[in-house]
């Protein structure tokens, strides 16, 4: 699904070029929900941004569906983008006097997609929404506008969700079922990536991947992924 090898990338700066990533190599199977995990400025907003198609590596060889992502051009990056990744951010990224039909149904009017107001109903429905749909953000929760942009992320059935720091401007509770969401995604098939600081919320992951100064320096599975809200027992 998703292979990085060798992955570097670089910034031009007035005193020279600084790297942010230092050859990273990392595989992402089908199916699997992985948190990459670090400290600020470790490189894990960058990394995303190559495996969600919103910039290119520098030197390396990044896969994606077996395709080499390096020889795409830009339309054909953005159309990669627009099919396999949906992506889910912190901030929401919903526009603010627009009802929760219409920020769903957004992905589909820039692909031309006929019977939008179906397919978006049937998203809001799917992450819990069904009674909020003429709804604008500001009558929203915190957890209800991430509902919102998760079935964005959802609308043109993506084989991947990135999200980035998901829960990192909502409460506990609110955590906690945005997580659990994700949780239900991934165990129907969606292979999710997770960028985050925070242990609690890679504990739902099945994997984790810790960056640190550009470079991976554990890549371990996590064998005590919560399950309705409880830590697994763990191996014995």
């Amino acid at each position: 699904m998703i292979e990085l090898e060798g992955v570097t990338k670089s910034f031009k700066m007035a005193e020279g070029d600084m790297q942010i990533l230092h050859g990273i190599n990392l595989t992402v199977g089908d199916g699997e929900m992985v948190a990459i995990m670090g400290p600020s400025g470790s490189g894990k907003s960058t990394l995303m941004n190559i495996v969600g198609c919103l910039d290119t590596a520098s030197s390396g060889r990044y896969m994606l569906d077996g395709i080499d992502v390096s020889k795409l051009s830009k339309s054909e990056l953005a159309r990669a983008r627009g099919r396999k990744i949906g992506f889910v951010f912190q901030s929401f990224n919903l526009i603010p006097r627009t009802d929760a039909m219409r920020n769903v149904e957004l992905p589909l009017i820039y692909n031309g997609v006929r019977n939008r107001r179906a397919k978006a109903k049937a998203a809001l429905e799917r992450v819990g929404l069904g009674s909020r749909l003429r709804h604008v953000p500001s009558e929203l929760s915190g957890g209800q506008k991430q509902r919102v942009a998760i079935a964005r992320a959802l609308i043109n059935d993506p084989s991947i969700i990135l999200a980035d720091e998901p829960t990192g401007a909502l409460d506990t509770k609110s955590t906690t079922e945005i997580m659990q969401l994700l949780c239900e995604l991934n165990e129907a098939g969606c292979t999710i990536v997770v960028i985050t600081h925070e242990e609690e919320v890679a504990e739902y992951c099945t994997r984790k991947v810790w960056l640190r100064d550009g470079n991976i320096v554990s890549d371990e599975p996590n064998d005590r992924r919560v399950r309705g809200g409880q830590l697994l027992p763990a191996a014995s």
